[in-house]
């Protein structure tokens, strides 16, 4: 039986390429200004009541509110519509509830969630270079490295600050920097929560202040592993092409918004072929080797996507849950993305550093797997 998704019969040749074209670089037109929601959590009321303007009209109820209340994110809005502390013009609503402007909404205690504050926590670290200016840790995949998003559970428990790599460098040493605030000692960069790999870490703020300074200039080599979905044609290609934040869907990135636009950044991708892999069962993938001159948000999945080769468990940029028919698929719980190799002279001795980490059992295996067929 054909998909719902599927085009029309005798259009299912149709390609989209003259579309992207011509909307690419092209900013689609703003959305109506919310009016903002002034809500003081500090006040003492137990109950917040407003009335939906006008402008709501056509949204959900969660999207209004996370636009309308300064300071909250959508998470939070669903999170307490979950916990009932959200209604709509009396009645408890869902968080997709379709406004047309005048409700009466009212929410149940504070809307903001308690301030966060670092603390340490005894999780295991692998620990790949250490000295008593910076240390270079080989983070799994599903650690977050700061704290930010998560929960508060109604019994009080903070979820958004629990796990994450700075909870664990908090454990692990005595001294971190403080460059970059109390809520993230120690970190100079990041990687994606799903992206495995070396990050470097530094104990002092003069180390913390060379190395930003490092990064800014291009002074590092960072190079990772991915696979993809298809077979890319060319042995190597570089990818010049700014990324922004996704207008519609703000969890995203996008390389299709104008290089002049509010918050399109430059970014610049190498991306080289290591092997090409085809398999009758699975399909067809290529292994490729990634080096960033930049170091935008989610850069290297964007800049996959864009090519039309998204990562391997990045349903986030097109790749699908599974490869594969059954009864014979695979999954991945991650996106096969990892940082495998960083270069660079150290900040404080000068002495070049040359760090490497083996791809993950996971990783490993599902790569065996596919060239097994």
């Amino acid at each position: 039986m054909p998909s719902k998704n599927m085009l029309p019969k005798g259009q299912r040749r149709h390609t989209v390429k003259p579309e992207y074209r011509a909307t690419r670089g092209v900013e689609p037109p703003p959305p109506p200004a919310i009016p903002q929601v002034e809500i003081d959590d500090e006040a003492g009321e137990s109950v917040h009541a407003f009335t939906a303007a006008p402008e709501a009209k056509g949204l959900r109820l969660d999207q209004y509110l996370a636009q309308a209340i300064p300071d909250i994110s959508r998470a939070r809005v669903q999170l307490l519509i979950e916990h009932g502390q959200v209604t709509v013009n009396g009645q408890p609503p869902k968080a997709k509830l379709k406004l047309q402007g005048g409700e009466r909404i009212e929410i149940a205690g504070a809307p903001h969630p308690p301030p966060l504050h670092a603390f340490a926590e005894d999780i295991p670290l692998t620990i790949l270079h250490e000295d008593k200016h910076l240390a270079i840790i080989d983070k799994p995949a599903g650690m977050m490295v700061h704290a930010g998003s998560g929960s508060v559970d109604p019994d009080g428990t903070d979820t958004r600050n629990h796990g994450t790599l700075v909870n664990a460098l908090l454990h692990h040493f005595n001294k971190l920097s403080h460059v970059g605030g109390e809520l993230r000692p120690g970190i100079v960069h990041r990687l994606d929560k799903q992206t495995s790999g070396i990050i470097v870490v530094a104990k002092d703020d003069s180390t913390h202040r060379k190395l930003s300074e490092m990064f800014a200039a291009r002074e590092l080599e960072k190079t990772y592993i991915a696979l993809v979905h298809g077979r890319l044609a060319k042995e190597s290609i570089t990818v010049n092409l700014p990324i922004g934040r996704d207008l519609v869907r703000r969890t995203r990135m996008t390389t299709r918004r104008s290089a002049d636009s509010e918050g399109v950044r430059a970014a610049v991708s190498h991306v080289k072929v290591m092997e090409r892999i085809h398999s009758p069962q699975y399909g067809d993938f290529t292994l490729v080797e990634v080096r960033i001159e930049t170091g935008r948000t989610h850069q290297i999945r964007v800049h996959l996507q864009a090519l039309g080769h998204p990562v391997v468990g990045d349903t986030l940029y097109g790749a699908p849950h599974h490869v594969g028919q059954p009864p014979a698929t695979l999954s991945l719980d991650r996106n096969f993305l990892h940082a495998a190799r960083l270069v660079f002279d150290h900040p404080q001795t000068k002495k070049e550093l040359r760090i490497e980490s083996p791809l993950p059992p996971s990783l490993q295996e599902m790569l065996a797997s596919i060239r097994a067929d």
